[in-house]
């Protein structure tokens, strides 16, 4: 069951479009401004403090529930069509429109991620080598619901390195809205390449189907069905203390097996080449990913780790995103 409590916001952290970072008595948590308005130091509030509380890789932070210190608020969407249906933080996104004019873009390259931090090391690669490709970010149900909470994405967008943001599903947020990801890659046909993957905070629950990034397997045939390239960034460790994770992670191994579409499974020149079943490896030179994100000025990690850390991880998702690179037209 949920906890709450109230509190007074002790501090402004800081804020960008859709989210706030303050102090709750002492306590970090953010606000989700798209959902409950803003609050400012002094504000009594409702907090969500569940994550936290059972200590969770998602916590961190509480949740701002509602700003006590006002009776009402209203803000009107993008339209009628609701996500977070049925809950009481229901919210008028609206949905998108296909762009118009926006050339066909059939075998145009679709990436897969299981993982959101795969996401900047795709993005990254691509941009290195295609500047002029516009890149499309598709954030699946799989994780958070905002996008705003993702500080990935505000860096990427805000490098230029990610072009447009579409959020499919009960996600929210994004430059486009979608209704699922095959709506998403309409909205996104202007794009020359997608890549698609959850926000923040995966699940699994060490079972062999009980995981979040099993909706790879789904994304890759959406792909092939929509007549896209679909690719995968293979989940790879070289220094997750899990056995499950290390090398070869069970979940690629799982969603290869279990989807349908034949998947281009692009790795490092010269590095492991693992057993996919029946797709296609293509050996590519990745660029050194670390490099790019200090010359940036990123700060990039996957549970905790640097691309010095566990480098092969970010190699193989930098991979795919060359590989989208080489298949733009």
């Amino acid at each position: 069951m949920p906890s709450y409590k109230t509190g007074t916001v002790t501090k402004l952290l800081s804020e960008r479009p859709g989210l706030q970072r303050v102090e709750v008595d002492g306590a970090k948590a953010y606000v989700l401004t798209q959902l409950i308005g803003t609050v400012q130091e002094g504000d009594r509030v409702i907090v969500n403090t569940t994550a936290v509380e059972l200590g969770l890789g998602t916590g961190g932070w509480d949740v701002v529930h509602w700003n006590l210190e006002r009776d009402e608020w209203s803000e009107r969407g993008a339209g009628h069509e609701m996500k977070l249906r049925y809950t009481s933080s229901q919210v008028d996104t609206g949905v998108s429109p296909a762009p118009t004019g926006a050339p066909s873009y059939a075998g145009a390259p679709l990436v897969a991620c299981f993982l959101h931090s795969q996401i900047a090391a795709v993005a990254a690669t691509f941009k290195q080598a295609a500047p002029a490709a516009r890149l499309a970010y598709v954030m699946t149900e799989g994780g958070a619901l905002p996008i705003a909470i993702s500080d990935l994405v505000d860096d990427l967008t805000r490098m230029g390195w990610i072009d447009v943001t579409v959020t499919a599903g009960q996600a929210f947020g994004g430059d486009r809205e979608a209704v699922n990801v095959w709506h998403a890659l309409e909205v996104a046909s202007d794009c020359d390449a997608v890549v698609v993957g959850m926000g923040p905070g995966s699940l699994g629950s060490e079972s062999e189907l009980g995981f979040s990034g099993l909706e790879v397997a789904t994304v890759l045939q959406v792909a092939a069905k929509a007549d896209r390239r679909p690719i995968v960034a293979l989940r790879w460790s070289d220094a997750d203390a899990r056995a499950r994770h290390r090398g070869l992670s069970h979940h690629a191994v799982t969603a290869l097996r279990l989807t349908d579409a034949t998947a281009i499974v692009p790795v490092p020149k010269g590095g492991p080449k693992p057993e996919v079943g029946g797709h296609n490896v293509v050996e590519v030179d990745v660029p050194d990913v670390a490099g790019l994100f200090e010359d940036a000025g990123l700060d990039v990690r996957t549970m905790g780790r640097s691309p010095a850390d566990d480098p092969g991880f970010f190699a193989f998702a930098g991979a795919a995103g060359v590989v989208a690179a080489q298949r733009t037209r």
